[in-house]
């Protein structure tokens, strides 16, 4: 009898993960990428390495760019904005050593494809985009992918969310040449912000900026190149 409910367990599994592989194409090349650019690289949380897993970042590129999804590399979304490289993803989210339950603010949504890895890790995410076709389709892209846990606002992200702050942290996916105010503000005591900081279109600092009853403390974890963030209006 335990041999019979051993085979049907084992042809359950099998089943299962067949089908799930017919559902998801890219499921191979997404473990492919998790082992080949997040494990390899150094990333050794585990909550991030099984977020990248889960979500599928095909769905969140342009559907010219599907095939490219699982590369190591950013990729345009449109209006100028591309969505960051998966081993960048892996390294802000695990830099910002979220717990579940923790209450995130994002600064530029991009395609929503950040949020989500933090939502799958357990996190309540406030997420904001200046451009409002970017701010829509990722809205949509959430919903329709089942994610309750994020919210997203079209607005300048320079001045964060003040209605839901303070936050356990603060993940900023745009560069800035120099921290802003509001988001130290909104930074609650004992949290972290994941910024990259420097010159526009050029190489930036990835820091990690750390708000202790001394004061602020930063590190530094290397170069970086992101796209602006933009300000002063609001884009359609």
């Amino acid at each position: 009898m335990r041999k019979i409910l051993f085979l049907y367990s084992l042809i359950l599994y099998v089943f299962t993960a067949f089908a799930f592989s017919q559902e998801d194409p890219f499921i191979q090349a997404r473990e492919r990428m998790v082992e080949r650019d997040i494990i390899n690289r150094g990333i050794t949380d585990e909550r991030v390495i099984e977020a990248l897993r889960r979500v599928p970042r095909h769905f969140f590129v342009p559907k010219d760019l599907e095939k490219l999804a699982y590369e190591d590399t950013p990729l345009p979304i449109g209006y100028g904005q591309t969505i960051s490289q998966p081993y960048v993803v892996a390294l802000m989210t695990e830099s910002l050593q979220t717990k579940p339950g923790d209450t995130i603010l994002e600064v530029g949504t991009g395609s929503g494809y950040q949020a989500a890895i933090l939502s799958e890790m357990g996190c309540k995410v406030y997420t904001v985009e200046i451009i409002k076709a970017l701010a829509d389709k990722a809205r949509e892209r959430l919903v329709a992918l089942g994610y309750k846990d994020i919210f997203v606002l079209w607005g300048d992200g320079y001045f964060g969310w003040r209605e839901y702050a303070p936050f356990d942290g603060i993940i900023v996916t745009c560069a800035v040449d120099h921290i802003p105010p509001p988001l130290l503000e909104q930074l609650k005591e004992g949290g972290r912000m994941v910024i990259p900081v420097g010159p526009p279109w050029s190489l930036q600092s990835l820091l990690v900026v750390e708000k202790t009853k001394e004061g602020i403390v930063t590190h530094d974890l290397g170069a970086v190149r992101f796209v602006p963030l933009t300000r002063e209006k609001r884009v359609q």
